[in-house]
């Protein structure tokens, strides 16, 4: 793993937009491609001036959004059956389908949001949504707007690192630590407002 931090890493260093679009459209498949890897060490080179900080942004989001399409089509045309058969090979076993299926048919656009604000929940989001044929706009406007915000939220962390420890750029695996443990806050965040969001379709849920 390490190997391919620093790979993901240095592409990032010398790819400019298009290897940040590249990694980020690769991170939202079951490719282990952390966003922390690549939005973080593109903002230090937007703090540096070799890159501009919106340019980053929008290239890691369009990248994000690009990933997820494939992933929603491929999974769309491939069908239930064929993830369910193959899906343990992406690290998506039948449990993990399941469970992702039923958060989408609870929660519809608003899990699609949610999701692509959480680690570990990101790249795979679109696999479900493809097999139960999520409304293809919806889905693209949900996944659009939570990229935003969490390249946004890494790319500030990013700047945050290199003024406060710029020696992290040429340390891919402390620069990841470095952020997750500066997100914390931000995560605890994102999952008070995904429960106050589950909290008020359910009071909404006609009763009887």
């Amino acid at each position: 793993m390490h190997h391919l931090l620093q790979v993901w890493f240095e592409w990032v260093l010398t790819g400019g937009y298009v290897g940040i679009i590249v990694l980020m459209a690769m991170g939202s498949t079951p490719l282990p491609v952390p966003a922390e890897v690549v939005v973080p060490p593109a903002a230090f080179l937007a703090a540096q001036g070799r890159l501009s900080f919106t340019g980053v942004i929008l290239a890691s989001t369009l990248g994000a959004y690009l990933g997820a399409a494939a992933m929603y089509w491929i999974s769309r045309w491939i069908g239930r059956p064929l993830v369910l058969r193959f899906g343990r090979l992406l690290l998506f076993p039948p449990k993990k389908l399941e469970e992702a299926e039923h958060w989408l048919a609870r929660y519809e656009a608003g899990g699609i949001f949610f999701a692509r604000l959480l680690p570990g929940i990101r790249h795979l989001i679109s696999i479900p949504a493809g097999i139960v044929r999520m409304n293809f706009a919806t889905f693209s406007y949900m996944t659009l707007i939570g990229s935003a915000i969490s390249c946004s939220i890494l790319a500030f962390l990013g700047e945050r690192a290199h003024r406060l420890e710029p020696q992290l750029l040429s340390n891919p695996e402390a620069l990841m630590h470095f952020i997750r443990g500066q997100s914390y806050w931000i995560l605890a965040v994102v999952i008070l407002f995904a429960g106050l969001y589950m909290l008020a379709l359910r009071l909404m849920k006609p009763q009887g």
